[in-house]
């Protein structure tokens, strides 16, 4: 496991704040953010951290770009090199519908379509995770993750269909 970076910060006074990080290689960088927003990048000698041997000026584009680039790839566990379909979709629950006032459970809704009931919404507020206990009301509406088919089979069991 990689040793965790220790940035220090000092106050300016009248001026900002520095952050300096010594680098695994023993570089001194800092980095140098004026009361006014600039920011300014800056190399010192490791011996000697008030002498700066060279510093770059930053816009706020510059900077915003600089920290993309120096953030670790994020690897996406869903998307990454298998391209997986699924979909979001609220489903409301009418008064028509055969669920309306039974429970989660009662509908199967996993086992028979594939699709996750992962929330309901209601006017009083939001249930993430519901269990298969939850009894669903007339004007609930569900968030349902699946794929497109299972998604639309939700709709379909919801409804009566």
């Amino acid at each position: 496991m990689d040793a965790q970076a220790h940035p220090t910060k000092t106050t300016l006074p009248g001026i900002g704040v520095r952050y300096d990080l010594v680098t695994e290689s023993g570089k001194h960088v800092s980095v140098v953010v004026h009361n006014d927003g600039r920011r300014f990048l800056g190399f010192h000698k490791p011996d000697d951290d008030d002498t700066c041997q060279a510093s770059v000026p930053l816009g706020p584009s510059d900077a915003a770009a600089l920290a993309q680039l120096l953030l670790p790839e994020q690897i996406d566990p869903v998307r990454g090199e298998i391209e997986i379909d699924l979909v979001t979709e609220h489903i409301p629950v009418s008064a028509r519908s055969p669920y309306s006032g039974r429970t989660l459970g009662d509908t199967q809704a996993r086992s028979r379509t594939g699709a996750s009931i992962v929330a309901v919404l209601r006017r009083t507020g939001a249930t993430p995770s519901p269990t298969p206990d939850f009894r669903f009301a007339t004007g609930d509406t569900l968030v349902v993750v699946g794929t497109r088919e299972g998604v639309d089979a939700v709709a379909d069991l919801i409804a009566g269909g």
